[in-house]
């Protein structure tokens, strides 16, 4: 549909000859850009959770376990420094703890945390860090996610399986919490706790996860939209806004990556049904705009910064007309002021009153990274070059790089977010660098591939990460591997069971378990060697961990005399 109002003319461009420096140059800056950041975070931050690169201090704002190098420990990969990331995983195994009386949100620990960790336990093999066997279905940064992981499980307990917003790290969830959370808080837990599950075994994860994108699917509208956000337990809508910005925007993305992950086609089902109630109720001219939930009626005809991700999840799904188009209009906001506001009134062509800051968002570089790579059109390039101009220009400080408060006369705010190193420069990065790994770059031999799993029978790495919404990669390749071995052990213990329960003989009795109570435990060299003739029963199968000495290995799998 054609919307009512008309772009001014400063923000409509026109088509120019792009010069730009070379690759290697502007790889070189932006490299720049991060050690200056995030030695400013070490030298005056650490160990709080963020830089306040005004005064030159921390601050803790998501939880108290020094977000900012949990968030950027894959950056330092990213940007080739193997023997940084070797010694921050060993700082972060040594000093982070969970187990702390803390009120975290439950999604930022999510994305940021759990992913980062899970991201960085999956490049410890590139990273030259020691793996132990069966990496990547084991490991020290795996056990870290998961724990971490398993603080917001009580969260997800509740009548209907949508998460609250926040839970205590110690205690669980406060009586006196909201119910009240927004759509991308129940919906945006699938790609890393689908991850955890896979690689360890443990369903718990993925399955709360998925109970809660059921429970939101059976919510939406007449007309196909959510809301959002959204009481947890009574599941009525509190603000009925429906939109691809915030409060929303990773449900839409999860939907679409978990399906590229996991290889889900209900996931994708559902994208696919709510994307058709989007293209005919939100956008207008390449725009899209908030409208009412259930009538489809425009209610605010703004822009938001945080769905300059849109163009590139659109990418993804072969949708580039659309998207180059939408990815011009957001474009030329930032042409206007040098970075996207929060808020940007359509038909005004202006900053929203208060919503006018810039806090060195990743989003719309996250899409010119996608569709550079779907087109080869240098616009993109041309985008990365502007933003990383912009940030030098305005935002540096001299202890780090400050979220702009006022994109009208560049005030700034005394706040560097976790996510500036985790995803911004990091996008900025494998924008400017075609040929990464993590592009699927290189040539076979060179290193562009890793073995892994049970006796290195698996290929991991090979290109096709999924980035979770906080920039850290994912390789589908561990998820399946892993799968795999979890299986062929699963029917290795079926098997084992099936023989270890004979059928008794008619007449047969096992001793009360009073008279078993008496009489005195085995040893262990009794156990194993049984006299001549004699046959045992054995229980019911399990994995203690025992002394060696008493162990035995059944096609890597440890069982003991009792198990």
């Amino acid at each position: 549909r054609s919307f009512p109002y008309k772009m001014p003319s400063e923000c409509m461009c026109k088509c120019n000859i792009l010069l730009l420096p070379p690759p290697q140059t502007n790889k070189k800056r932006i490299k720049s850009m991060f050690y200056h950041a995030y030695n400013s975070y070490l030298d005056n931050a650490f160990p709080y959770d963020e830089l306040r690169p005004l005064t030159c201090d921390g601050q803790d704002t998501w939880g108290s376990f020094s977000l900012t190098l949990i968030d950027a420990l894959d950056t330092l990969l990213v940007l080739g420094n193997q023997t940084e990331f070797q010694r921050v995983a060993s700082i972060l195994q040594d000093t982070v703890d969970f187990d702390i009386d803390v009120n975290a949100s439950v999604f930022e620990t999510n994305i940021r945390v759990v992913g980062g960790l899970l991201s960085a336990h999956l490049l410890a093999g590139r990273a030259g860090m020691e793996l132990e066997p069966g990496w990547p279905c084991s490991g020290p940064l795996l056990r870290m996610a998961a724990e971490a992981a398993r603080r917001l499980i009580p969260a997800f307990q509740t009548p209907t399986g949508m998460p609250y917003g926040t839970v205590n790290l110690l205690h669980g969830v406060s009586p006196t919490e909201t119910p009240v959370t927004c759509t991308a808080g129940v919906g945006t837990f699938i790609l890393e706790f689908a991850t955890l599950s896979r690689l360890t075994g443990d369903p718990t994860f993925e399955d709360v996860a998925r109970r809660a994108l059921t429970a939101l699917w059976k919510t939406r509208s007449d007309i196909g939209l959510v809301g959002n956000h959204i009481d947890v337990l009574s599941k009525k809508w509190v603000a009925q806004d429906a939109g691809i910005g915030a409060g929303v925007d990773s449900y839409f993305e999860y939907l679409v990556k978990g399906a590229i992950l996991l290889q889900d086609e209900e996931l994708l089902n559902m994208f696919h049904a709510y994307d058709a109630a989007i293209q005919n109720y939100t956008r207008f001219d390449d725009w899209y705009l908030w409208v009412q939930m259930h009538k489809g009626t425009v209610s605010m005809p703004i822009f938001q910064s945080l769905e300059a991700f849109w163009p590139g999840l659109q990418s993804l799904l072969g949708n580039l007309d659309s998207a180059v188009r939408t990815f011009q209009n957001y474009y030329s906001v930032w042409r206007q002021f040098g970075g996207l506001p929060e808020f940007y009134s359509i038909p005004q062509g202006y900053t929203v009153d208060k919503r006018e800051g810039y806090p060195l968002r990743p989003e719309l570089i996250e899409s010119a990274m996608y569709l550079f790579r779907a087109t080869g059109d240098h616009t993109y390039l041309q985008l990365g070059l502007d933003a990383l101009e912009s940030i030098e220009k305005v935002s540096r400080t001299p202890c780090g790089y400050a979220s702009v408060k006022d994109l009208r006369d560049h005030q700034l705010d005394n706040r560097m977010e976790s996510f500036f190193l985790a995803e911004t420069i990091k996008y900025l990065y494998l924008l400017f660098d075609p040929t990464h790994f993590l592009h699927g770059g290189g040539m076979e031999g060179d290193g562009s591939w890793e073995e892994g799993g049970e006796g290195g029978q698996c290929v991991l790495g090979a290109g096709g990460f999924i980035f979770n919404t906080e920039a850290h990669p994912l390789d589908p390749a561990a998820l399946y591997c892993c799968s795999r071995h979890s299986k062929e052990r699963q029917e290795l213990r079926d098997a084992l069971l099936s023989l270890s329960h004979p059928k008794k003989k008619a007449g047969s009795q096992s001793k009360p378990a009073d008279e078993r109570a008496g009489e005195p435990p085995q040893s262990q060299s009794e156990s194993i060697a049984l006299k001549p003739g004699e046959k045992k029963t054995l229980p019911t199968l399990s994995c203690p961990v025992q002394p060696f000495s008493a162990r035995l290995s059944v096609l890597g799998q440890v069982f003991s005399d009792n198990s």
